[in-house]
This record gives structure tokens, sequence and C-alpha cells, in this order.
């Protein structure tokens, strides 16, 4: 037995043994239950970093466990290879943005090899290959001629710096999560999903979700948005902006449309000012004492206007 412990000795003796073996690769067994690990592919625009290391290794537990416990595991890894973010990493240090990728994608794969997941390589994807996103072009194309994919515009969060749209969850303290530029909001055409038309549905199979954390599925319901609540509308007339309509605003707190204005010109009536109190509140300690002034005034409170209100 060895007094020192050498990890990389060690290492990389099981490594090439899996490898040689190819201990992980997914078979077809009818025999085996299946089960399916796959983490979030990571954007190949520069090294892995401890955060990849954190993900991966989570996944990689929990493959190892289900392949001990009987299952055949299938644990794929690809790269998220498409889209400005890599682009303009490839740009800022001076090279081709498909050369730049596939350099990352085969310095990242061997850092992830000596990390020792069990990953099955064979089944390895990059979103930039054409035999890759001819199919999301194929779905994509599918599903705008069915109508559950439509265009329109609309605003969102703008990265000057890595010039792409982000998330909400993106964007931390008003900037972006990688650059740390200040966001912008634009108005962008965009396509959208008609995923409201499955909202209800979607709602209840989150019920159906054994084992996830409550966190998780609020957070699903949450993005879902489902909200009760009424369809108001609001009159106006000629002299306003010129022609007469209706403005329709859906609110769930329709009791609060009687709340003071905060239009920035408000009404100019004022609630009158609080008369003198006939009788003072404290009495003079002696009859020479001048009485108690009067509380001031308050600052002026707005009339509620009395807005004409036609709920649907």
């Amino acid at each position: 037995m060895q007094e020192q412990y050498s990890p990389r000795a060690v290492e990389a003796a099981a490594q090439q043994k899996w490898q040689k073996t190819a201990a992980f690769k997914a078979v077809e067994d009818a025999s085996r239950p299946k089960y399916y690990a796959l983490s979030m592919f990571p954007y190949p625009s520069g090294k892995l970093h401890m955060g990849h290391v954190r993900n991966y290794t989570i996944t990689d537990v929990l493959a190892r466990f289900k392949r001990l416990q009987g299952f055949n595991v299938l644990q794929p890894m690809g790269w998220d290879a498409f889209g400005l973010p890599a682009e303009n990493a490839a740009m800022k240090n001076g090279g081709a943005p498909a050369a730049w990728t596939y350099a990352n994608i085969e310095y990242m794969k061997t850092q992830l090899d000596s990390l020792g997941f069990a990953l099955d390589w064979e089944r390895e994807l990059a979103t930039c290959k054409p035999d890759y996103y001819r199919w999301e072009q194929w779905l994509f194309t599918r599903l705008f001629e069915k109508g559950v994919i439509y265009k329109k515009n609309g605003v969102v969060n703008w990265d000057p710096v890595d010039q792409t749209v982000l998330a909400n969850e993106q964007v931390v303290d008003g900037r972006g999560w990688r650059s740390g530029a200040l966001v912008e909001k634009r108005e962008i055409p965009m396509y959208y999903f008609r995923i409201t038309d499955y909202a209800e549905q979607l709602l209840a199979d989150l019920d159906k979700l054994d084992g996830w954390p409550e966190q998780v599925k609020t957070m699903q319901r949450n993005w879902i948005g489902k909200s009760y609540g009424s369809d108001v509308v609001f009159p106006y007339d000629e002299a306003s902006i010129g022609h007469a309509g209706e403005l329709k605003v859906y609110t769930t707190r329709p009791d609060t449309l009687m709340a003071p204005p905060t239009s920035p010109s408000p009404p100019s009536t004022r609630w009158p000012p609080r008369p003198r109190p006939a009788t003072p509140s404290c009495r003079p300690s002696s009859p020479s004492a001048s009485p108690a002034p009067s509380p001031r005034p308050t600052w002026p409170r707005w009339k509620r206007r009395a807005w004409t209100l036609a709920c649907s």
C-alpha cells in the first residue's frame, strides 16, 4: 500500500478503464428500468468554473446512485453553442466564432473527463451543428404553421454589452448577470408561444409531480401567471386627448381604483381646513396663559375622483 495518496495516478487509471470498457454508454436493455439524467449544457465561451463543477457533480452523483439501484442510466452532455454571447466572446478574443467555439468545446471536454463524470460521450451534441439545429428549425416551422407560435412586438431586457436579450432572472439589480452592464428596455419584434392556451393543463399537471420541491412548483405556477381579476373600462371624452373612447384595463384589485389619483394633474378641489376647536384641548395652567394653538393643517389631500366604471 502506498504511503502517500496520488489522486492523479489513481484517477487516470480509473478513467482509462472506464473509457476502454465504455462503462457509461447507455445501451438498450428492456429488462432494466430507464433513467435519464440531464444537466444544463454549458456555454462554450471560455473554461469551466466551480459553478459548473457544482452542477455536474450533483447530477453525476444522482446518475451513479441510480445505476447502483439497477437503472439503465443515460447521462449525456452537450454544448449550448449558439447565440450572441458565444459570438461576442470570440470577437473579444480576436478569433473567428466557429474556431473559438470548437476549441473551447475540446478544452472543456477534457476538463469534464478529468473530473471523472459518468458521461456518455457517444450522445454528445452541439447546438451550432447543422445536424442538430435543422431539427430545431423544422419543429419551429411546424409550430408556427399550427399557430402555436406567433410574432408581435414586445419589450425586452437588452444587454448593450452582450448585445442580447436577457430573461428577468438574468437581470440582477438592473444589470446583466454576465456583463454587469446596465440593462435597457427595448421594443423589438419577437416570437411567442401561445402558452396561455395550455395554462390550465400545465397548472393541473403540476400537482402530479410527486417528489418535486414545493418551491419549484410554486415558481412554475408564478411563471404561468394565472390570476383572477376584472376588466375595467374607463371612458374618456374628446376634451381629454382629442377623441372620445374607452380605455380597458385588467386588474386583480379593482377595490383600489377609487384611491387618490396619481395623475400629475390632480383636481384642484381640496378638503376644507380643519376648524379651530371651540374648546382648547389642553387648558391653560393660569388665566393669563394663551390658549393652545390649533393643529397645523396637514398637506392638502385630494378628493377622490368619481370614476365611471364598467366591469365586464
